[in-house]
């Protein structure tokens, strides 16, 4: 298949897991398309993708630069994976949201080096909502004093909240995990009216993600196939 076809059936198969589960909300699309060469990037633009989802900081900014140069100028860059300090300026400069922050020392570099005249940095906070140590993502006691920190910023936006799942085909384990991420979503939503957005699931877990309320998932080998992390 297509990359435009793989993006169909995705975006048929979010409608029917949102119909199934009688989910209210709308869910959009994120590509992820890292590792993946601009042509592929390119191909999905066509077929009318719009938002597409980096980790990577010096290969996503080869791409985002080379888009604009070209005039492509409507896509939406979004930045989902661990954030290094030494990597901010760049992911400052020319990214349109950042769905993984986790550090207070991240958030107020982003800040600082947002360039004038650019919109404020829609932001996102992961939340390790696994529990696993290997995993990025700040733990549920810490994230009231984040969020605090980041709507204060006047070069951010706080959005929302970020999170994966266990590695797991235990479909009740999912559930609490992601039902446990809503949960904070609400409240935080309740103090912060610029808190829209709650990412979760990938292909494996985009079901329960979106049965559980999730309004932006992640998907990227569904669309482009499998990556190549050789020069990672």
């Amino acid at each position: 298949m297509s990359i435009k076809e793989n993006i169909n059936s995705v975006l048929n198969e979010i409608e029917e897991c949102r119909n199934r589960n009688q989910a209210a909300q709308t869910v959009k699309l994120l590509a992820v398309s890292k590792t993946k060469p601009y042509e592929d990037i390119l191909e999905a633009y066509q077929a009318g993708q719009r938002m597409f989802g980096e980790s990577y900081a010096q290969e996503a900014c080869a791409k985002i630069d080379r888009f604009e140069s070209e005039g492509l100028r409507d896509i939406i860059w979004y930045f989902i994976g661990p954030l290094q300090s030494n990597k901010t300026r760049s992911v400052a400069e020319r990214f349109d949201w950042v769905l993984s922050c986790d550090r207070e020392k991240i958030a107020r570099r982003l800040n600082d080096q947002r360039p004038q005249g650019m919109n404020p940095l829609n932001t996102c906070i992961q939340i390790n909502i696994s529990d696993e140590e290997q995993k990025s993502g700040i733990k549920e006691e810490n994230i009231l004093s984040l969020a605090s920190v980041i709507a204060g910023l006047p070069n951010l936006k706080l959005r929302g909240l970020m999170g994966i799942a266990l590695n797991t085909d235990d479909t009740e384990i999912l559930k609490e995990e992601f039902l446990n991420l809503k949960r904070i979503f609400d409240d935080i939503k309740k103090k912060y009216p610029s808190v829209d957005t709650l990412s979760m699931g990938m292909t494996a877990d985009m079901e329960p993600a979106i049965a559980c309320g999730s309004n932006l998932v992640r998907i990227g080998t569904r669309i482009f196939g499998a990556r190549n992390y050789k020069d990672k």
